[in-house]
């Protein structure tokens, strides 16, 4: 979750590439024959490609001595294509908290949150590991956080916000993230997020609530 398109994919042989599976499922022949490259040159990139989990193997094509591999993007790397789900899903907060009670807004958006970590795996261990666990979802879907231990707190802090272009208009937009942090942590979660001059994420979690956290193994 919450991928950026490596540098390298979004210019040269590696963007040229992905542009043409982006269209359809290739081989190599076929990819060296469009890049007018060798079959090695395009097995060095695919290989790297499909490290960044941004290409796969979708099947074979018959050869004339043996059948050749077919490529095809992901669709993880679909999503990091797309410019689409911003504004898509921002106006749809502007329609719903239009259409909603506050109390409403407020409790779709935690739904929202606790539904996003349904049938996905949740943090495990003692909390101080499932709290850095918790550092490591917010960092995949677009912050850079660090976990601090202030005042009997452990506190993940943000240098910036994952749903900005949300939150500024909609700080309830935040409520998801919480619901969703409580549900991977196993223990209540809150938001303490700051938005002075821009947004940036911030979420405290008891460290006298190890006992009553739900310990997984």
């Amino acid at each position: 979750m919450g991928k950026h398109l490596p540098r390298p994919v979004t210019q040269g042989t590696a963007a040229r590439i992905m542009e043409l599976l982006r269209r359809g499922s290739m081989t190599v022949d076929d990819l060296a024959a469009a890049l007018d490259l060798t079959r090695t040159a395009v097995r060095a990139q695919l290989a790297t490609l499909q490290h960044d989990e941004l290409i796969e193997l979708r099947g074979h094509r018959r050869g004339t001595s043996k059948p050749a591999r077919t490529y095809g993007v992901t669709m993880q790397a679909e999503l990091l294509f797309s410019r689409a789900y911003i504004p898509i899903l921002t106006e749809l907060l502007h329609v719903l908290a239009a259409r909603m009670s506050p109390t409403e807004f407020d409790s779709t958006m935690r739904e929202v949150g606790r539904g996003v970590m349904a049938n996905r795996a949740l943090a495990r261990g003692p909390l101080r590991d499932r709290v850095a666990s918790a550092s490591s979802l917010l960092n995949d879907l677009g912050g850079l956080s660090d976990v601090a231990e202030e005042d009997g707190l452990y506190v993940i802090r943000s240098h910036g916000c994952p749903l900005a272009a949300a939150t500024a208009a909609h700080p309830e937009a935040c409520n998801a993230l919480e619901s969703m942090l409580s549900e991977f942590v196993g223990t209540k979660v809150t938001k303490c997020c700051d938005r002075y001059d821009r947004e940036r994420c911030c979420f405290e979690v008891p460290r006298d609530s190890e006992a009553a956290a739900v310990v997984r193994h």
